[in-house]
């Protein structure tokens, strides 16, 4: 699928460049899996070619980002709970949202700036912001600075490595899996210790 996206898009203008690129982050906060920050990746060898504008790359896939992370939150916010029971999107289940409601009762706005640092959990993250109802316009400010941040680092790679952004893949997969583990394990212990301070206390009293 990744290199039949490819072959489709190599031979564009800029402007089709340009929205190649707000359609390849938009699409990733509604249908994962998707390969959207390997195909960002490959956009930024564009850069690097000087056929596309760095800045003009990174505000249209920002924008896009912006924009599937706002249409993501309205269909949670308005078919939530319906949505997640249905068994035709696997990967939006109740338990799973009951975590993530968890998470944004912790940390808040933190959870949304992590949140494209974060892999295989964008789509639910964005979601289930709209589940819960969290204030839209100081959502959307820390969804743009996470996506800002994050785009920015796929172009500059893209525009870094050229030809060789095939091998940017296993990288990206790995780096994902990674952070998102030590955000589970941090997470747990967290928990773990508050519990045991919590019956200490109780045992003290």
């Amino acid at each position: 699928m990744l290199e039949f996206v490819v072959s489709i898009v190599s031979g564009w203008p800029v402007w089709g460049l340009l929205v190649a690129t707000f359609v390849v982050v938009y699409i990733e906060n509604l249908v994962p899996p998707w390969p959207g920050d390997v195909l960002l990746v490959f956009m930024g060898t564009f850069v690097g070619m000087e056929v596309i504008g760095f800045w003009p790359a990174l505000a249209v896939s920002t924008a896009g980002s912006f924009a599937g992370f706002a249409s993501a939150y309205g269909l949670g916010r308005r078919y939530g709970e319906a949505i997640a029971q249905s068994p035709w999107v696997p990967f939006i289940t109740p338990p799973l949202i009951v975590k993530v409601e968890r998470l944004f009762d912790k940390y808040h706005g933190l959870i949304i700036v992590s949140n494209r640092f974060l892999a295989g959990t964008r789509a639910v993250i964005s979601f289930t912001a709209g589940i819960v109802k969290l204030p839209l316009p100081r959502t959307m400010v820390y969804a743009t600075i996470s996506s800002l941040a994050w785009n920015y680092l796929l172009l500059k790679i893209g525009a870094h490595v050229g030809s060789r952004w095939r091998e940017v893949d296993t990288y990206i997969a790995t780096y994902g899996w990674v952070i998102t583990g030590l955000v589970i394990i941090a997470a747990a212990v967290f928990f773990i210790r508050k519990r045991q301070r919590r019956t200490t206390g109780s045992a003290a009293e």
